[in-house]
């Protein structure tokens, strides 16, 4: 998830970004108004990303 966030974050211009710093390939420090967006896309992509069995 983590490297989902920081590809989200560099797709956004320079005055859009969120992230503060990276500490390790699992922690990020981001901007606190942007925890809302950043939620609302990991659910996005975890719901285009589920397996659904064929009937």
């Amino acid at each position: 998830m983590a490297q989902f966030i920081i590809n989200m974050n560099n797709s956004l211009p320079a005055s859009q970004k969120f992230i503060i710093h990276v500490l390790d390939s699992t922690h990020l420090f981001v901007q606190p108004n942007a925890a809302e967006m950043i939620r609302g896309a990991i659910a996005e992509f975890r719901d285009r990303n589920s397996y659904e069995k064929p009937a």
